[in-house]
């Protein structure tokens, strides 16, 4: 292990040459053959050093005397200097920097050597930082112009500002607050690393670091944040390569835009819209002085938690200023400034349309050729309706719920979250004003991992003892205590007290009162997705249950097999070739050879049947599609469509492409039942067409985007198109077929809905997927059920489970 002396004659090294040197710093020196030349180069960095320590009127005799005699009153609580040896310090100055014959050398060179060039090995490369824009924050406007979210990477939270619009003397205050010789050193002050040396030793408390600008980009964005001597020689190295590529103005640049200023923000631009409700080119002198002094500390010199603090240090960059000549006398003033006035924060949360605001990346990406929304600063306006939205995604968890419940699946897992500690310390803290209890509290100031469910938080403040009449009760974040309805054994078992559970709150009237049922997290998934049938804008899109739990957005990144709800194709195409409504049609046991012809055997024959099993001999084309006959569909191949099967499987297969339902058409009998997965935004874009009578729009999330006040793109209107092959009238008997579903046939849960709703449900294959797909002459909203089966698993919804049964509740509320 390196001894302290070490690490420091090292540090030395790096700085001898960046100070002296700066255009022939070396990264390597051969332990054997180079220690004359590095005692050479301590010894003229000690020569420089020595200036500056006489430019700041600092006796460093005085100072190596104090440290030999008191050697606690100079390292005092600076880790730097624990466990170094003053003696063996004094001997190593007389070596290098009086250049006397010291018997006994305090370090030795070559372990030196080695430590530098530990540290400087794959140091990174400088000139990434020209013309280096930082990933900023951008905004996600809603349907109405309205802002609905915020997008950025962690830790990365900034709009980018330009230099020239950042106001001279806010400029100025940084440089004051940071680093006053900003334009005379090149990349290192030595005499700014002095005076935080000397500070350090003479006082505890919060370090003094002594870096320049250069030296803070360079460890926010290459080299780290290590507390180190490693860190500190890769960041002298680096920063001067960096002074001698970049300008002064693009090194304040990057600077002011990448420096953490509290509130959440990154860069001046960002903080100064936090902090004062306006743009960075507003910003007066004693505005920007508040900034500068965060810098230092953003939490400790907080204005919001430490005004006093903040007082204190905007007096002293106002008064740096002054001493600059960059503000007159009177406006550094005496006594401590007041603060300028701030405009109320609340950090920037949203509890809604995370697969909605992850479409948009894709699309941008796609549309526009932007890797990453959060790689600039751009304004997306959204074709989002955050009322609907929320209203989506309420109805698909409620929905999700109630399948389990009702089939029995429900498997309580843990709590959301224990706040027994939480409670404690609050009960333990006597200085607080606050009234409420310990357990409100703790509740208000939880963050629970599903922050986009919207079932309530509540709290167990009261687990039975086993006596009879005694029940579970929860307390809300509104202070309420209500009674818990909790027929779950597991959970009987597992909830112990301050355990947060989310619940359903259910207002009762007279004696009953408000109770709380408890809601658990579903293990089968669903999407649903609301889509302008004229225009293509998708107004609202869930993905699954909660966002947290799967980012896989299912309405736009996964298949599934549409089951029934792709048989109004079928129908669509039968119209075309001049089948009406009340056209008769079979519904009796049907086979089909394979396709191709030749020999086949038994089994190479299909042989559908309908999902309960029975026929019902004719029927109208209708009420075949009503109730959903899987037999009479078939029955459409064989001259309904076109003359033969084989010609009507290919005219289906065309329809479907032209239609935007597939890319490409799996040629097979079962495609007509909806063997063939689809994407349910293409299903949902399906339907939409036929409320437009045949016009198929383009589903987008994005209207247009902007940089910098400039559109940059904007969704084409004209991208909708006409199914031609198919004309309105064909369509138009179709819309009204599926008015029928809901009035007569699978859909009728909803009966009340189809005078001005149509639809079709959808079931797959042993109850894989159920669907529900139903519009207006307006919107349309597909809803989709069912297990994600990854990972080699295999569950199915169960008997019974259609999507009348399943998906159509979902759809209801929405």
């Amino acid at each position: 292990m390196e001894s302290i002396l070490v690490k420091i004659f090292a540090t030395a090294l790096a700085l001898s040459q960046v100070t002296t040197a700066p255009d022939a710093v070396k990264t390597r020196f051969e332990r054997a053959h180079d220690q004359q030349q590095v005692a050479e180069l301590l010894r003229a960095g000690c020569t420089h050093m020595r200036k500056a320590f006489d430019i700041e009127d600092i006796n460093l005799e005085e100072l190596i005397a104090t440290a030999m005699d008191d050697p606690q009153a100079v390292a005092g609580e600076s880790k730097v200097f624990h466990g170094i040896n003053f003696a063996d310090l004094q001997t190593a100055y007389r070596q290098f920097c009086k250049n006397e014959n010291v018997p006994a050398p305090a370090v030795d060179l070559g372990d030196v050597i080695d430590f530098y060039n530990k540290a400087t090995a794959d140091l990174p490369d400088h000139t990434k930082l020209k013309g280096l824009k930082l990933p900023g924050a951008s905004v996600v406007l809603d349907r109405k112009g309205e802002r609905f979210a915020e997008v950025f990477e962690e830790n990365q939270r900034r709009v980018w500002v330009p230099l020239a619009d950042i106001p001279e003397q806010v400029q100025k205050a940084f440089l004051a607050a940071e680093d006053k010789r900003f334009y005379q050193h090149k990349g290192i002050d030595e005499r700014g690393l002095i005076r935080a040396f000397i500070g350090n030793l003479a006082a505890s408390g919060r370090p003094q670091g002594g870096s320049t600008i250069t030296q803070q980009i360079v460890k926010n964005l290459l080299v780290g944040e290590d507390l180190t001597y490693e860190r500190k020689i890769r960041e002298m190295i680096v920063a001067s390569r960096v002074e001698r590529t970049l300008s002064k103005a693009e090194i304040l640049d990057l600077y002011l835009n990448s420096v953490y200023l509290g509130r959440g923000s990154w860069g001046i631009e960002l903080a100064a819209r936090s902090y004062f409700g306006k743009s960075a080119k507003e910003l007066t002198v004693e505005e920007g002085a508040l900034l500068a002094g965060l810098t230092k500390g953003p939490n400790y010199f907080s204005p919001d938690r430490h005004p006093g603090r903040a007082q204190e240090r905007l007096a002293y960059v106002l008064s740096r200023l002054q001493e600059d000549g960059a503000i007159a006398a009177e406006q550094s003033g005496r006594g401590l400034p007041a603060l300028p006035a701030l405009v109320p924060y609340e950090r920037p949360r949203r509890d809604t349309g995370f697969h909605f605001v992850d479409q948009v990346a894709r699309e941008a990406k796609s549309v526009a050729g932007i890797d990453a929304i959060t790689a600039n600063s751009y304004t997306v306006r959204s074709t989002i309706n955050p009322q609907l939205q929320r209203a989506v995604e309420a109805a698909l968890q409620e929905g999700l719920s109630r399948y389990e419940r009702s089939t029995g699946r429900v498997q309580f897992r843990a709590a959301e979250a224990s706040l027994a500690q939480a409670v404690q310390r609050l009960e333990a803290d006597k200085k607080t004003g606050d009234k409420r209890p310990a357990w409100q509290r703790a509740l208000a100031n939880a963050r629970l991992p599903l922050y986009d469910v919207h079932w309530t938080p509540a709290i167990v403040v009261e687990k039975p003892a086993g006596k009879k009449g005694e029940a579970w009760r929860v307390g809300l974040t509104d202070g309420r205590i209500l009674p818990l309805s909790l027929d779950n054994a597991v959970a009987q078992r597992k909830l112990a007290p301050y355990d947060v559970v989310l619940v359903r709150v259910t207002e009762g009237k007279g004696k009953s009162g408000a109770r709380a049922e408890l809601r658990v997290r579903p293990l089968v998934q669903g999407m649903v997705v609301a889509l302008e049938n004229r225009t293509g804008r998708i107004l609202a899109m869930t993905g699954g249950f909660s966002y947290p739990l799967s980012q896989l957005n299912r309405a736009t990144q996964a298949v599934r097999q549409p089951g029934s709800a792709i048989k109004p194709l079928s129908y669509l195409g039968a119209l075309r070739n001049g089948l009406q409504p009340n056209t008769l049609v079979s519904d009796e046991p049907i086979t089909l050879p394979p396709l191709g012809g030749g020999r086949a055997r038994e089994h190479d024959y299909w042989t559908p049947k309908n999902y309960d099993g029975g026929f019902g001999g004719i029927t109208t084309l209708r009420r075949a599609l009503e109730n959903s006959r899987n037999l009479a569909t078939v029955h459409l191949l064989e001259g309904g469509i076109e003359s033969t099967p084989e010609a009507s499987l290919d005219r289906l297969c065309k329809l479907a492409v032209e239609a935007q339902i597939y890319r490409d058409c799996v040629r097979y009998y079962p495609f007509v039942l909806g063997a063939q997965p689809v994407r349910p935004i293409d299903l949902a874009a399906f339907y939409a067409t036929i409320a437009n009578e045949g016009l198929h729009p383009a589903p987008h999330v994005i209207d247009s985007i902007e940089r910098n006040g400039v559109v940059i793109y904007r969704h084409d209107p004209k991208s909708s198109v006409m199914v031609s092959s198919v004309d309105r009238a064909a369509f138009y008997q179709l819309k009204t077929m599926l008015q029928g579903v809901l009035a007569r046939g699978t859909a009728r849960a909803i009966a009340s809905l189809a005078p001005y709703v149509a639809g079709k449900t959808g079931t797959s294959d042993e109850e894989n997927d159920a669907w529900f797909v139903g519009f207006t002459n307006d919107v349309t909203v597909a809803v989709w059920i069912g297990y994600d089966n990854a990972g080699g698993k295999r569950r199915t919804l169960g008997g019974g489970a259609t999507g009348g049964h399943v998906a159509v509740p979902i759809f209801e509320p929405v």
